[in-house]
């Protein structure tokens, strides 16, 4: 049985999973819940990564006479491939925080709450 000193990786993906959640949830600033959401998603690809590790395993290169686990790579071209849409989606969202600063002159959200409610 795996002590709980082995399971590092999961207890830093539940720190930074819970870190990025209060972040979004208790924060009214436009920017800091996008910093929330990237500290959330990093959390679920170290979780895939670390999930998709196989101990004692190698890169899938088959040779002849070997008898070796193969680590399997798809959680990994996965997670390159979330880390380029994180960025993609995290740009979006950035861009959409200084069009709402220019129309409402805040990102703050509770005031363009007030500010549409008053208009």
């Amino acid at each position: 049985m795996m002590d709980i000193p082995g399971l590092y990786n999961y207890w830093i993906v539940i720190v930074l999973m819970m870190t990025g959640f209060y972040v979004v949830i208790a924060r009214g600033n436009l920017v800091k819940k996008i910093v929330g959401l990237n500290i959330f998603q990093t959390s679920v690809f170290i979780l895939y990564i670390t999930m998709g590790k196989v101990e004692g395993g190698t890169a899938p290169i088959v040779v002849e006479g070997a008898d070796v686990i193969y680590s399997n790579p798809l959680p990994h071209v996965l997670i390159l491939t979330a880390i380029v849409v994180g960025i993609a989606t995290t740009a979006l969202g950035l861009a959409l925080i200084v069009r709402i600063k220019e129309a409402y002159g805040t990102v703050e959200e509770d005031e363009i709450f007030a500010k549409d409610e008053s208009a």
